[in-house]
């Protein structure tokens, strides 16, 4: 009995030796295998880049143009490059591959502008360069087209041939005239755009030339339908065609008017009653001036002078009469060919001229009528602009002008 309790009793310290060994191996794997905590990261913000400020350009302001004005109103002069004109409502200018070298770019641009400023509106010639393909080149075309012109005649006295003019075959012509108007219209597609200019003959006399002119148009036509746009139905007669003008109209009497038979001849061509104001819509007389050399006048002093200032007054009245745009020419008199041409309504140095010009200033007068009242000219250029604003001439202005 002793035996067995005492086996028991060691039995008893044995399993409580083995049970707290097996407490303290499980608290050991616990703590090895227990799962940490993870630390929550602390979040550092990224910094906002300061935005880098790219100012947005100013766009350049659309031009505003003049509005387009009817045929009526369309009364002007050759430009003067030095002092402009006042109350006189058009000029004529001519592009850089006229005269005047320097006239494009930005000085075209300016010189438009300055007008425009002034409430002038500018007709614009530019003149052909070549007479070939060269005529092609539409940098030139571009660069006039910017200036913002009101009307523009492309090409000049293209149907001429001599040593100072440069003729273009008609079919070499088509082409130019239809890339010039397409330029013009890209940047103002309102205003007219002319076909050239018709070298000057005498109207009810130079009949034959007048409708050879009439077939170089007709020739045009032919290759603008089947070379420029084959198939197309471009008609001339639809357009605007170009007119010079150099007689000696109203002198030695009033029944001389060369302007008034090539107002009747064109009015037939384009079948309009000249009577009705209509011819204006296709023909602009971009030069009007008077004749002096093998025109059958005398050419002393008195018979220049009196023919000269005639021509002016007639011209203004028969293209008033019949609503027809029309420029005088030219803003001063000049030299050319070996000659003095005193056609001009200035000097050559731009001074102001007696409406005598073989007298001096003031030496003959004109009491004209006009919607303010009445207005007494002694020189050209107030004239010119009177009768442009619808003043009213006395009625014994020839035998003033003539004695």
């Amino acid at each position: 009995m002793k035996v067995q309790g005492h086996v028991q009793k060691k039995s008893v310290t044995i399993l409580a030796f083995v049970t707290l060994l097996s407490m303290l191996l499980t608290a050991c794997v616990f703590g090895a295998t227990a799962v940490k905590p993870t630390p929550t990261p602390k979040h550092t913000p990224t910094p906002t880049p300061t935005p880098t400020f790219t100012p947005t350009p100013t766009p350049d302001p659309t031009p505003t143009y003049p509005a387009v004005v009817p045929p009526n109103r369309v009364l002007g002069i050759a430009e003067d490059t030095q002092k402009s004109f006042k109350s006189i409502p058009w000029v004529r200018l001519g592009y850089a591959t006229c005269f005047n070298k320097v006239m494009k770019g930005d000085l075209l641009k300016k010189t438009v502008a300055q007008y425009h400023s002034q409430g002038v509106r500018v007709m614009l010639s530019l003149c052909q360069w070549a007479t070939d393909a060269r005529l092609y080149d539409t940098s030139r075309m571009n660069d006039a087209a910017q200036a913002g012109a009101d009307a523009v005649q492309c090409g000049n006295e293209q149907m001429k041939q001599g040593p100072f003019n440069s003729y273009v075959p008609p079919a070499v012509f088509a082409k130019f005239y239809d890339l010039c108007q397409k330029a013009m219209h890209a940047v103002r597609p309102e205003i007219p755009i002319i076909i050239g200019s018709n070298d000057p003959h005498v109207g009810g006399q130079d009949y034959y030339p007048l409708v050879a002119q009439a077939d170089y148009l007709d020739s045009m036509q032919y290759y603008m339908n089947t070379s420029v746009h084959p198939g197309g139905h471009w008609n001339w007669r639809s357009q605007t065609i170009g007119l010079i003008d150099s007689w000696h109209n109203g002198y030695p009497d009033q029944s001389v008017n060369s302007l008034y038979g090539l107002y009747l001849f064109w009015a037939q061509q384009f079948g309009v009653d000249l009577g009705s104001g209509g011819l204006g819509k296709h023909l602009w007389v971009v030069e009007g001036t008077g004749c002096i050399f093998g025109c059958g006048i005398a050419t002393d002093s008195y018979d220049v002078a009196v023919s000269h200032i005639l021509t002016l007054i007639t011209d203004v009245q028969t293209t008033m009469r019949y609503q027809v745009p029309f420029f005088y020419f030219s803003a001063r008199d000049f030299p050319s060919q070996g000659a003095f041409w005193p056609m001009g309504i200035r000097s050559i140095g731009g001074n102001p001229k007696p409406l005598r010009q073989d007298l001096w200033m003031g030496a003959r007068t004109l009491n004209m009528s006009c919607g303010s009242g009445h207005v007494t000219v002694s020189s050209q250029e107030q004239l010119l602009a009177s009768l442009y604003s619808g003043c009213n001439l006395p009625g014994n202005y020839i035998g003033i002008l003539e004695s």
